[in-house]
C-alpha cells in the first residue's frame, strides 16, 4: 500500500477550515486534523499554501463576510459573529486591510440586498402574461 503524501493531510486541514470557518477554530484543531504538531503543521501549511493557517482562516472568514455584506441586510456586528469572529473592532480593521475599505463602505458600493430578492416564478408568469382581453379582441 502506498503511503499518503503529506500534502494530503494539509488539504484535510484546509478543508476543515473551509467547512467550519464560522466556528472558533484554532491552529491546534487544524493541526490535529492533519495529524501533525502545531509548529510542524504551521510550517508545512505555509510552505504548501503560501500563508499561515491563521491567515488562511481569517481570509476565508473575511471573504464570507464580504459576500454577506453584498447579499444581506444584516448588521456588520451580526455578520462579524456569523463568520466566527468575536470582535467587531478587529473585524473592521482586518476587513479594511483586506478590502481597502470599511465593511460599511464596502456594503454601500453595492445595491441594497432587497434588490436581490427573488420573485417567485409563478408571480413572473402571472404578471408577465398579456391581459386576457388582449387575446380575445378581434382586429
Amino acid at each position: 500500500m502506498k503511503p499518503v503524501p503529506p500534502v494530503r493531510h494539509l488539504v484535510r486541514a484546509r478543508d476543515l477550515a473551509d467547512r467550519r470557518y464560522f466556528e472558533p477554530l484554532a491552529v491546534a484543531d487544524l493541526a490535529r486534523a492533519a495529524g501533525l504538531s502545531e509548529a510542524h503543521f504551521s510550517r508545512e501549511f505555509k510552505r504548501a499554501f503560501g500563508e499561515t493557517p491563521h491567515q488562511y482562516l481569517l481570509t476565508r472568514r473575511l471573504e464570507r463576510a464580504a459576500t454577506l455584506l453584498r447579499t444581506t441586510d444584516r448588521s456588520v456586528a451580526e455578520i462579524c459573529l456569523q463568520v466566527g469572529l468575536t470582535s467587531v473592532g478587529s473585524f473592521t480593521t482586518s476587513f479594511g486591510r483586506a478590502f481597502g475599505q470599511s465593511p460599511t463602505a464596502y456594503r454601500a458600493a453595492f445595491p441594497p440586498a432587497a434588490h436581490l430578492a427573488r420573485v417567485p416564478a409563478c408571480m413572473v408568469r402571472a404578471y408577465g402574461r398579456p391581459a386576457a382581453r388582449a387575446a380575445t379582441q378581434q382586429v
